[in-house]
């Protein structure tokens, strides 16, 4: 996370609900000798982040007992030049929105594992309303089965949100607003429109 405590003041919901979503992460945990890394989609229930993970990835095989770890959840950003915020003396930056999940990853049992699926699926293909809901039921039981024997489900029990807005806070109000137009469309990132409305929303109290 960004030290600067001008891009760190997002109110814990707000950064649980822009993780939620996204619904998509990096899941770290320490490993013997290196990180260990996973992307992996979740469900927020209440405090945790419900997910499931390969039973042959080197994260399910360590996480025997419950294991201290980070889902970093990353959105929108790009590159910002200094020759949009049409003042003088500024630098190359970048402005971006991540979260980080922080707690512990904790193994479940299989009969848990059809929930959380069923939570997953659920979660994403209402989404895509009007579109028919995908259930499990339209899969052979014997392949759901075998597919099911593959994967394991998580309860990852959320101890700390930490986030960084990046958003043009510590510029004039004026110097931010250019930014984010010139952002919106020649922006080097990813989904530079919806970085660019971020920075148009901040209250221009915050940029003093």
């Amino acid at each position: 996370m960004h030290p600067n405590p001008a891009f760190r003041s997002t109110e814990t919901i707000t950064a649980l609900s822009f993780a939620s979503e996204i619904g998509f992460g990096m899941l770290a945990v320490n490993g013997a000798e290196e990180p260990m890394l996973a992307h992996v989609p979740f469900v927020i229930d209440g405090g945790n982040a419900m997910l499931h993970l390969v039973r042959s990835n080197p994260i399910a095989r360590a996480a025997k007992d419950p294991k201290k770890a980070t889902i970093a959840i990353s959105g929108p950003h790009s590159y910002v030049s200094p020759d949009w915020y049409s003042t003088d003396n500024q630098v190359p930056t970048w402005n971006y929105v991540a979260v980080h999940l922080v707690g512990t990853l904790v193994p479940l049992p299989p009969e848990n594992l059809a929930e959380v699926l069923d939570d997953l699926s659920t979660e994403f293909e209402t989404r895509l309303l009007p579109k028919p809901v995908w259930t499990a039921d339209k899969m052979d039981a014997e392949a759901l089965s075998k597919m099911m024997r593959m994967i394991q489900p998580f309860r990852f029990e959320i101890k700390d949100v930490r986030s960084t807005f990046k958003l043009g806070q510590n510029k004039p109000n004026a110097a931010r607003l250019s930014a984010a137009k010139q952002i919106a469309i020649s922006g080097i990132g990813s989904e530079v429109e919806t970085l660019s409305k971020l920075m148009q929303s901040i209250n221009p109290e915050d940029s003093k």
